[in-house]
C-alpha cells in the first residue's frame, strides 16, 4: 500500500479501474498518513471521514458491479479551502467565515464529483488567498514537506504540500498571480494555470459567497503529481458554465507536438527585472541542456517584443483592481484616502498600489487595452515558437516570514529583492489569460525543488501540458521528500 501514496492521479485511477487497489483502501492510506505526519506540515485542514468512507465503500461496491461514474471514479481528492464544497466548511483562511459551510459546491468542484472524485477534505491557503506563503489565524501555518521552517507557498499551499507529502491524489487550487504554479514550485509536484475562462470560477472565495460575478484574472486549476494528472483533470474541468453551455462549447486544440523534437522551444531564463537566484538557474539550465541532448529544438534568444518591466507594470494595474474590487466599504475608503495624500512623483510599489487599487474605470479600461494588445504581442510570438520556458519563482521555498505583508523581503544571490518579485514571473501567463504548467526539474544545490514554468498559446493548454509530461521522460519529474518517503 505504501507504493500507492506517492502514485499520480492517472496511475490511482487505472489501478482501481483493474482492482489493483480499492477506493476505500486509498481514503485510509491518505487518512493515516494525515493522522501520522508532524504537526508542523498542517496541509490538511478539515476532513470529511464518515461521508468520505460512505462514498468510497459505494463507489468500489459500483465497479464491483462494472459499473463507473467517470474519468476519476473513485480517487479521493482533497479542494484548496478557498473552494466552496457543499456540505464542508469552507474558510479562505478567514475567521469570519469560520462557520461557513456551503450549501452547493463550486462549478469546478462539482464537475471533479461528477466524474466520480470522492472529496474527503481541504486544504489551507493564506487569509482570502492573498499571499505568497500559506498562514492564517483559523487553522495556523502549513510547512513545506521538504523543509517544515520553509513555506509550501502560496495561496495553494497546503494543496501541494498535501500531494508532495502523499497525503491526497489530486488537487484544486486557484491561481490570480502564481498561487498554483509558486507551491508547486516550491513543493516539487506539477500545477496548471489554465487559459483564462475555460474552467468556471464560480464558488471561488474571493469574492463574497453567494458572488456571481468572476474575478478578473483569477482561475482554478489543478495541481498532480505527474503532468499526465493535470490533462485528466483538466479534461473533467474545462468547459462554459450552464449559461454559456447553451450555445457553445470548449475544444480545446490537440498538443503541437507528437514528440519532444516537434516543439519549437524558446527559453527566458533571466532578466534584470526580476533577478534569479544562481542556485535555481542552475537547475533550470541543466534542465533545458538536457532537452537539448534529447533532441528538442531550442531558441535561447527568442523574446517576445516588449520588456518583463513593462508587462509586469500592465499586470498590476489589472491585478490591484482586481484584488480591491471586494474589499469593505470601510477599507476601501481608506485606501482611496491614502492615495489621495500620495505626492505625483511617488511611485513604489505601495504606492501603485493605492492608485491601481482606486483607478477610476477609465483608466482601467486603459489597462484592459494594454493588455489587449499584449494578447495580440503574443499571438505573433507563438508563430515563432510553441512553448516559452521560464522560471516560476526567482528562489527556492523561503522561510517563513509572517511579519508587515508589505515589509517582506527575499533574497536572490544575497541581494534583497521586494517580497512581491514572486508574482512577476508568473504574472506574464496571468495578464495574458495564457496556460501555463510547472514541472518540477531537479533540487537545487540547498536540496530543494525547483520548477520550470512552461507557456503556451491562449486555449492551448494541451500543449504545455503535453511538454511538462515529455519534459519528465529526460529530466526531473515528482520526486517524495525525504521525510515523507
Amino acid at each position: 500500500m505504501a507504493d500507492w501514496a506517492h502514485a499520480g492521479a492517472a496511475r490511482l485511477v487505472a489501478a482501481l479501474e483493474a482492482g489493483e487497489v480499492s477506493s476505500r483502501e486509498l481514503l485510509d492510506l491518505y487518512l493515516a498518513r494525515i493522522e501520522a505526519a508532524d504537526p508542523a506540515l498542517n496541509a490538511v485542514v478539515t476532513l470529511d471521514t464518515e461521508s468520505a468512507r460512505r462514498l468510497a465503500g459505494e463507489a468500489d461496491e459500483a465497479l464491483a458491479r462494472g459499473e463507473a461514474t467517470g474519468a476519476l471514479h473513485g480517487l479521493p481528492i482533497t479542494i484548496k479551502d478557498t473552494i466552496e464544497t457543499e456540505g464542508l466548511r469552507t474558510t479562505a483562511g478567514a475567521p469570519w467565515l469560520g462557520g461557513h459551510v456551503p450549501d452547493r459546491d463550486a462549478t469546478a468542484v462539482a464537475r471533479l464529483k461528477a466524474a466520480g472524485a470522492i472529496v474527503f477534505g481541504k486544504t489551507n491557503c493564506p487569509l482570502l488567498g492573498g499571499d505568497a506563503q500559506s498562514e492564517n489565524v483559523v487553522f495556523g501555518t502549513t510547512g513545506n514537506p521538504w523543509a517544515f521552517d520553509r513555506s509550501p507557498g502560496g495561496s495553494s499551499g497546503g494543496s501541494a504540500a498535501a500531494l508532495a507529502a502523499g497525503q491526497t491524489s489530486l488537487e484544486l487550487g486557484s491561481d490570480i498571480g502564481g498561487s498554483v504554479r509558486n507551491p508547486a514550485h516550491f513543493c516539487g509536484v506539477y500545477g496548471h494555470k489554465p487559459s483564462f475562462g475555460i474552467i468556471p470560477t464560480r464558488g471561488h472565495i474571493p469574492p463574497p459567497p453567494g458572488d456571481l460575478s468572476p474575478v478578473d484574472l483569477a482561475v482554478v486549476g489543478p495541481l498532480g503529481r505527474a503532468a499526465e494528472d493535470l490533462g485528466l483533470a483538466l479534461d473533467v474541468l474545462a468547459g462554459p458554465d450552464d449559461a454559456d453551455g447553451t450555445a457553445w462549447h470548449l475544444d480545446l486544440p490537440p498538443p503541437r507536438g507528437r514528440a519532444l523534437a516537434d516543439y519549437r522551444v524558446a527559453v527566458w531564463l533571466e532578466d534584470p527585472a526580476c533577478p534569479v537566484d544562481s542556485a535555481v538557474g542552475a537547475v533550470l539550465s541543466d534542465a533545458v541542456d538536457a532537452l537539448t541532448d534529447a533532441g528538442a529544438v531550442i531558441d535561447s534568444r527568442l523574446r517576445p517584443d516588449f520588456s518583463l518591466a513593462d508587462a509586469h507594470r500592465t499586470y498590476q494595474r489589472l491585478l490591484y483592481a482586481a484584488t480591491t474590487s471586494g474589499l469593505a466599504n470601510r477599507v476601501y475608503g481608506t485606501l482611496l484616502a491614502k492615495a489621495q495624500e500620495l505626492e505625483p512623483e511617488e511611485d513604489g510599489r505601495n504606492a501603485r498600489y493605492l492608485r491601481d487599487g482606486t483607478a477610476r474605470h477609465r483608466d482601467w479600461l486603459a489597462a484592459d487595452e494594454e493588455r489587449a494588445r499584449y494578447r495580440d504581442r503574443w499571438r505573433d510570438y507563438f508563430r515563432d515558437c510553441d512553448i516559452l520556458l521560464c522560471p516560476t519563482v526567482p528562489t527556492t521555498a523561503i522561510r517563513h516570514d509572517h511579519s508587515n505583508i508589505n515589509r517582506r523581503t527575499i533574497t536572490v544571490d544575497g541581494e534583497t529583492r521586494d517580497y512581491w518579485d514572486q508574482i512577476i514571473w508568473p504574472g506574464m501567463a496571468s495578464m495574458a489569460g495564457l496556460p501555463a504548467t510547472v514541472a518540477p526539474v531537479g533540487l537545487a544545490s540547498d536540496g530543494l525543488p525547483v520548477g520550470i514554468q512552461v507557456m503556451g498559446p491562449y486555449l492551448e493548454d494541451a500543449s504545455t501540458i503535453d511538454f511538462a509530461r515529455r519534459l519528465a521522460e529526460v529530466v526531473g519529474g515528482y520526486e517524495p521528500p525525504p521525510a515523507f518517503a
